[in-house]
């Protein structure tokens, strides 16, 4: 038998730090000094104009100082420099409406999230899943274990006759349907306040509510929501709560534009199941619908966010036509741009959610198409759309204390693009790189999803 012999302590030591080396280089630099970054176009998200020759300072994860080209000298003489000349800074893009768990596959959730950070997402809105799965992507996208955008997630309620939905056994698998802390069935007889508990306890960021509750459920919901220090995200019908109780509840925000056109219907859809579309004939076929306008007023007053998933209804209007087995649309893309256009004339916070997945052979985030939407459908401005799909959806996820803009103090999630989004919204797709909480991620380093990571299920 042929003997191995033993490796000498000092070179076995070597070898070690060689491969600790290697697999350092392999991963993302993390600002363990400060950096500047020099010389770029920042635009900042809050709404405001470009600032041509800025310098952006950061330590760790977190933005020191910004100020006009060389002036942060005394601030930054330890600091690595990064040359931005020629270059456009904007804040890392927020995807308010994603699913990342139902049901749960990591390998799928973690080509969706690397697709989406290393394409300028630095956080995503996870709109009800199973939050065992969900949960752990969070802790490892923070501990930079995965390349992933942050996430902020919603524990889900509904009418006990939702519960049906085969959904529910793929997301609370082990639990009686409408049972588990993250995805509960209310009636008249559930004890909110523990219902409520049992929700933060899943770290949850918010509750969302979904179908098959009344009007005065949705109301008791969202105050013991928000009396537990909760956001409420609620989609804008609830079948049978119509639009406007939805919204007269006081919700954070509501998702889907489309559903709004229920409030002009004379009755309400009795359950979610029920998937007969809007009737488009009883809403404004040109300008301001007065119904909706309504239902703006209340929501522009409240400072209730739209979450407006119009990208959704436009890109498979006609993969559904083409499909008669297909469930019908609830509404058109026609009629979903108007809702939309009608909503930006009313002053209202949009933000930038999706809710579908695209196949591995679109290298780009989803929400990309939901910027071109609001850009070239709706025709907001292209500063407009950058904040809705920054500090806008840094609201809907109840953060923007800490990012959705490029100000001192806030986490250090930026996007560097080699050409200009004002000129050209499709510039987003010009990216470089994207830093996330002080990380660089260079878009040369990516590596795409494959269609056997991401399967053809959305």
């Amino acid at each position: 038998m042929t003997s191995v012999r033993p490796r000498p302590p000092a070179l076995a030591a070597l070898q070690l730090l060689g491969l600790a080396a290697s697999l350092m280089a392999a991963a993302p630099s993390h600002a363990a000094e400060p950096i500047l970054y020099a010389n770029a176009t920042v635009i900042d998200g809050t709404g405001g104009p470009a600032r041509a020759a800025q310098d952006i300072l950061i330590d760790g994860e977190r933005i020191v100082a910004i100020g006009a080209h060389d002036t942060l000298a005394s601030h930054a003489a330890t600091a690595r420099r990064v040359d931005l000349s020629g270059r456009f800074v904007i804040p890392g893009l927020i995807d308010s409406h994603v699913h990342l768990a139902t049901p749960p596959n990591r390998a799928r959730a973690e080509a969706i999230l690397r697709r989406n950070l290393y394409g300028g997402v630095t956080a995503v809105r996870d709109m009800a899943d199973d939050l065992r799965a969900v949960g752990e992507l969070s802790r490892a996208s923070l501990a930079g274990e995965i390349p992933a955008p942050d996430i902020y997630y919603a524990a889900l309620m509904a009418g006990p006759s939702f519960f049906e939905d085969p959904r529910v056994l793929a997301v609370s698998r082990g639990f009686t349907p409408g049972t588990a802390p993250w995805m509960q069935a209310i009636d008249r007889k559930t004890d909110l306040r523990t219902a409520v508990t049992l929700a933060r306890g899943t770290s949850a960021s918010a509750i969302k509510i979904y179908a098959n509750l009344p009007a005065e459920r949705v109301k008791a919901i969202t105050a013991e929501a928000h009396r537990q220090k909760l956001m409420i995200w609620a989609h804008s019908a609830v079948f049978p709560a119509r639009p406007a109780d939805v919204i007269g509840a006081s919700v954070d925000s509501v998702s889907h534009v489309c559903y709004l056109g229920y409030e002009a219907q004379p009755e309400m859809l009795a359950a979610y199941q029920d998937r007969t579309p809007v009737d488009e004939a009883r809403l404004a076929p040109t300008g301001d619908d007065p119904v909706v306008a309504g239902l703006y007023r209340t929501m522009a007053k409240q400072g209730t966010i739209l979450d407006a998933t119009g990208s959704l209804f436009v890109k498979f209007e006609a993969a559904r036509k083409a499909d008669p087995k297909a469930k019908p649309l609830r509404c058109s893309g026609a009629q979903t741009i108007r809702l939309t256009q009608q909503a930006w004339r009313a002053g209202l916070p949009i933000s930038t959610g999706t809710d579908f997945v695209d196949p591995a052979s679109n290298p780009w985030p989803e929400v990309h198409a939901e910027l071109r939407y609001l850009a070239k459908d709706v025709g907001m401005p292209p500063i407009a759309v950058i904040h809705s799909a920054t500090l806008v959806g840094a609201r809907a996820a109840g953060q923007d204390k800490d990012m959705g803009s490029i100000e001192p103090g806030k986490l250090a999630n930026f996007v560097v693009l080699a050409a200009d989004p004002l000129a050209d919204i499709g510039n987003i797709e010009q990216i470089e790189m994207t830093v996330k909480r002080g990380r660089e991620y260079r878009r040369a380093d990516y590596i795409a999803p494959t269609a056997k990571e991401l399967g053809n299920d959305d």
